[in-house]
């Protein structure tokens, strides 16, 4: 003869199926079968109004790839902590890695809300490839093999940045980012 189940294992079961599902249907498209996709933009909005957020958007990731850039990599390399012996040394190399991969993942961020504004779009077009020589820099100031001129480089693109978006009325002002915002 089989055992009853236990009234307490059902309701376990049925709040794990009715997590389930909602989790689901939370996650599905809201696109009612249009065809269409969902914009960047929110619905109802003018070009102007999606353009000022364009501008926001470029200043806010600017100014966190600035703020990083300026903690964690060129403060302490003036400091002396990069160099062989410095006390501290290990730790500011990885936090000055974690701050370059974050500093170039926010730029290309910048970059891609820079398209949403025309004079933003033409002022930050010639500095693509600035940013992009910023790819390995990160690993290499991780590792300790980062020179004077990496942290030029650096420098050069983040002061590009701030002035093509003071040019195209979106100016970039520093924002340090928290730890935790560098390794997540």
């Amino acid at each position: 003869m089989p055992r009853p189940v236990p009234l307490r294992r059902l309701l376990v079961a049925l709040l794990l199926a009715c997590a389930v599902l909602a989790g689901t249907t939370a996650c599905g498209s809201d696109d009612k079968g249009s065809g269409t996709s969902s914009s960047a933009s929110p619905t109802g909005t003018s070009s102007a109004g999606a353009q000022k957020w364009a501008k926001t958007r470029f200043a806010a990731n600017a100014g966190l790839a600035a703020g990083a850039t300026y903690q964690w990599i060129v403060k302490p390399y003036r400091a002396g902590k990069f160099k062989k012996g410095a006390d501290g040394r290990t730790f500011a190399l990885v936090k000055a890695g974690l701050a370059g991969g974050f500093a170039y993942n926010r730029l290309k961020a910048a970059t891609e809300n820079a398209k949403g504004d025309p004079l933003l779009s033409k002022a930050v077009a010639p500095l693509t490839a600035g940013i992009a020589s910023l790819k390995g820099l990160g690993t290499k100031l991780r590792k300790g093999e980062a020179g004077a001129g990496d942290i030029g480089v650096f420098e050069s693109v983040i002061s590009g940045i701030k002035d093509a978006g003071k040019s195209a009325g979106a100016e970039v002002k520093d924002k340090v980012p928290s730890t935790s915002q560098l390794g997540g």
